[in-house]
């Protein structure tokens, strides 16, 4: 009778252990990243050279960089294929949306991506091509492009992004406390606007970029946060030039 017992009790300890060990790689792995895509008309999603299905298409991914082609389905003229590459955020789905033209120019679109801050309010940044596009919330202009804001509510807004000569956009999107909302906006090239419109009485602000330095590296790292122990996600060269959108408070990180 004791050997039985023994033997049951060995048996339960290996199942709890096997349990405990399940549970906690459950809690450390990190959660997927979502992505949803919605084009006009529908076209054939391929990630990493691989198809996975057809738009409207919502999927999961390990977090980290996927290369995205979007392959539209039509017969009866051309269409030109979008190709980008996206950094896809633990337990957060991105949104890719896309009309598709017979050029570069007559395309439009947007990329909906989030960013946690860790600050106790919400933000929006707004990048468009082309920029100085005109950047209205909620009925209200705010600037031009590339634009970022964080007086804005944790709530659902709507964003109208118009430049002279191009079709205007709007974007539902919905701001979320502790996090960075960037909107990536593709202009579509107004064919029917055969007169132009007056020009805004604002004026966009001057741009301003950046020029990476020499380092000891060869090359600088680019990091998801402000943050040396954030993860890195690519690298620049010296002498490379961008187009500077932010930097952080204590003027340490672009």
């Amino acid at each position: 009778m004791n050997k039985v017992l023994k033997i049951s009790l060995i048996i339960l300890s290996v199942i709890l252990f096997s349990f405990a060990i399940f549970f906690i790689s459950v809690k450390i792995k990190p959660k997927k990243a979502g992505i949803l895509i919605e084009t006009t008309p529908s076209s054939t999603v391929f990630v990493n050279s691989v198809q996975v299905g057809k738009a409207p298409y919502s999927g999961t991914f390990d977090p980290g960089e996927i290369d995205l082609k979007l392959v539209p389905e039509t017969s009866d003229k051309p269409l030109i294929v979008f190709e980008t590459r996206l950094l896809l955020s633990s337990g957060i789905q991105t949104v890719v949306k896309r009309e598709f033209g017979e050029t570069v120019d007559l395309s439009g679109g947007e990329i909906i991506s989030f960013e946690k801050t860790g600050e106790s309010k919400p933000a929006i940044a707004v990048v468009t091509d082309p920029d100085s596009a005109q950047i209205s919330i909620d009925g209200k202009a705010y600037g031009f492009a590339p634009y970022k804001t964080s007086q804005v509510t944790a709530s659902a807004h709507q964003v109208a992004i118009s430049l002279n000569g191009y079709v205007e956009r709007m974007v539902n999107v919905k701001a979320i406390s502790g996090y960075k909302l960037t909107l990536i906006v593709k202009l579509a090239k107004d064919v029917n606007k055969l007169e132009p419109t007056p020009t805004p009485t604002a004026i966009p602000r001057p741009e301003v970029k950046v020029e990476i330095l020499p380092t000891p590296n060869g090359f600088l790292r680019v990091r998801e946060s402000s943050s040396t122990t954030s993860q890195e996600v690519a690298r620049v060269n010296p002498k490379d030039q961008f187009i500077l959108i932010e930097e952080s408070e204590d003027k340490s990180w672009y």
